[in-house]
């Protein structure tokens, strides 16, 4: 035997003709109890509904509770991996900044070697004229002439963390070449 639509809504406490819900009661009373069990457990540190948009009941919380120094260990774990790091990249900095400090310094060489009219002094003079002083200590500018052109060769030891203190047991080359000017 089939129900229909009508006696369904009845059963199931729905006026269609109203439009509304017969079981309002019900639920006004439901919410009431709910307050009533909420205020109660209050005061007992039972209250469970400021965690509820967190999706967190009271045995959660304690879990999450208890990972209280996790991130200050985790932290103190990766401490010195972050410090290798930092080094590393220090190292870095200083390898390319001795690059740039050798052909800026060939450069100097070469173009005070082309308009002198003593070369190898001149150009050595201005190859290490303008090198800081952590990196003139091991420093060898060698300048030739051949060929109507003046080349200097500028080699730099790359320093460990600390320019001036120690040194890798590579150097960094610096080359440049000019056409020699006519004096006159």
């Amino acid at each position: 035997m089939r129900v229909g639509r009508e006696e369904r809504d009845r059963f199931r406490g729905r006026d269609r003709l109203r439009g509304r819900d017969r079981g309002q009661g019900r639920v006004r009373e439901r919410n009431r109890v709910r307050d009533r069990v909420r205020e109660r457990n209050r005061g007992q540190g039972r209250d469970r509904s400021r965690f509820r948009g967190w999706g967190l009941g009271r045995d959660r919380f304690r879990e999450w509770d208890r990972d209280r120094g996790q991130v200050a260990i985790e932290f103190l774990g990766m401490t010195p991996l972050i410090i290798l790091t930092l080094v590393l990249l220090w190292q870095f900095v200083l390898v390319g900044y001795t690059f740039t400090l050798a052909g800026n310094a060939a450069d100097e060489a070469v173009r005070a070697g082309t308009a002198a009219e003593d070369r190898q002094g001149a150009c050595r003079r201005a190859g290490l004229e303008d090198l800081p002083s952590a990196w003139e200590g091991g420093a060898s500018v060698t300048c030739g002439e051949s060929g109507g052109m003046v080349t200097a060769d500028v080699r730099l030891k790359v320093p460990v963390l600390f320019p001036g203190a120690i040194g890798f047991p590579f150097e960094v080359e610096g080359h440049a070449g000019a056409v020699v000017e006519e004096t006159g």
